[in-house]
């Protein structure tokens, strides 16, 4: 005959205060008298003041007796903290994971704006099952973790968040909440306008006053207006007869994207490949890619005779499909598969290459960019991509600490 079960009960034991230390200790020697069983504990703290949430379970007259919550109670109050104690259901104690994660980045990011955010969620019926801010520099960033019912509901969120995007200005990106997130190990950069500010070809034709008009045609080549290997044909014949000197004096002159250094450096802690797609020029970016220490790198290549740029280029031109293909390379170089890869860039000639990727990041991109890609960036620090995969400034600054790289450059409002 077998003995019937005894019964169980369990509590949530929430406890709220100034944090300081001995509190979980002192909550747990009370417990651990009590011989109960734990099921979960989750801890946030804020400004110093912390919520700790533990679930446990135990006999009845153990988990829904006097003793044990009075003895908890006693235990809190010593400690100078406040707490509650109440019976738990009979729901799951890890709660299915969330779907998807939203990460809103702002300069700054107000109550208001963020109610916009969260009065979208609530009318599609998306749960936020939790938040953490991600970045207090250069922008304010908030990640939120949510739970999509379905592919429809997911479409429909899509377009919200990004028409709050556009009348909020500020940065939503929307990503699928999975293992691939944080299994991404190659990222390559257009550089031109991303991972340095301005245009090499415009530098360049300033030497020959034709920077106006090669600027009116990169334009419009960004735009999509113009096929990528006409216009660099067009631009590049202006160059004829210039010294090949003044690409040293270019390279010399290239001034890095805020934050540039500071995403390369963190990714390669983090065992990322890093890479360069240019539609620019070999012999301007390989120096940039020696001092950043990138592992791969695509680009143009200027012809030299006798000293002198003839005006053309020679091999194969590194244009939209060039991109994408020259990432497909890395990826299989690296051993990485495609899914595991990021893009970052700017113009039309980078729709192939952010498609083919994983992840295809927008960065303060032209329309044509920003309607194909997975995330769009507007504001003009490129570490801001670092937020969009998961890293936190907090985890930044702490890497940076212990090489004395911690920096922070005053930003004007």
């Amino acid at each position: 005959m077998s003995m019937p079960s005894r019964a169980r009960s369990s509590l949530l034991i929430t406890v709220t205060g100034r944090d300081r230390p001995g509190v979980t200790s002192a909550l747990f020697e009370v417990l651990s008298r009590h011989q109960v069983e734990l099921l979960n504990v989750e801890q946030v703290v804020i400004r110093g003041r912390l919520t700790l949430g533990v679930l446990v379970a135990g006999p009845a007259e153990v988990a829904g007796g006097a003793e044990l919550r009075d003895a908890v109670t006693a235990a809190i109050h010593d400690v100078g903290l406040d707490v509650t104690i109440e019976p738990s259901d009979d729901e799951p104690v890890l709660r299915e994971p969330s779907t998807h994660t939203i990460v809103v980045l702002g300069r700054p990011i107000t109550a208001e704006v963020f109610g916009v955010v969260a009065r979208e969620l609530a009318r599609l019926k998306v749960n936020i099952d939790f938040i953490r801010g991600v970045s207090d520099y250069p922008v304010t960033g908030l990640e939120l973790r949510v739970s999509v019912a379905d592919q429809a509901v997911y479409e429909q969120l899509q377009k919200a968040l990004a028409h709050v995007a556009v009348t909020e200005e500020i940065d939503i990106a929307l990503e699928d909440y999975s293992l691939t997130r944080r299994a991404k190990r190659l990222i390559v950069f257009d550089v031109d306008s991303t991972l340095i500010q301005g245009e090499v070809i415009e530098m360049l034709a300033a030497r020959v006053g034709a920077q106006a008009a090669v600027a009116e045609v990169t334009e419009a080549a960004m735009r999509g207006e113009l096929d990528f290997a006409e216009s660099l044909h067009r631009r590049v014949a202006t160059l004829a007869d210039l010294p090949a000197t003044v690409l040293d004096d270019v390279a010399e002159q290239i001034e890095l994207t805020p934050g540039a250094r500071t995403t390369v450096r963190t990714l390669r802690r983090l065992g990322y490949h890093c890479g360069i797609v240019s539609g620019g020029f070999r012999q301007v970016v390989e120096p940039l890619a020696h001092e950043l220490m990138m592992d791969f790198v695509a680009a143009n290549e200027l012809e030299i005779v006798d000293g002198k740029l003839t005006g053309r280029v020679i091999g194969p031109v590194i244009d939209r499909a060039g991109k994408a293909k020259a990432l497909r390379d890395f990826a299989q170089q690296a051993g990485v598969p495609m899914e595991q890869t990021v893009a970052v860039g700017d113009g039309a000639n980078d729709i192939d290459m952010l498609a083919a990727a994983g992840l295809g990041v927008a960065f303060n991109a032209k329309p044509a960019l920003r309607e194909v890609a997975d995330t769009s960036l507007s504001h003009p620090y490129l570490d801001t991509v670092l937020f969009i995969l998961g890293i936190t400034r907090g985890e930044i600054e702490a890497a940076d600490a212990l090489d004395g790289l911690v920096r922070r450059v005053d930003i004007p409002d």
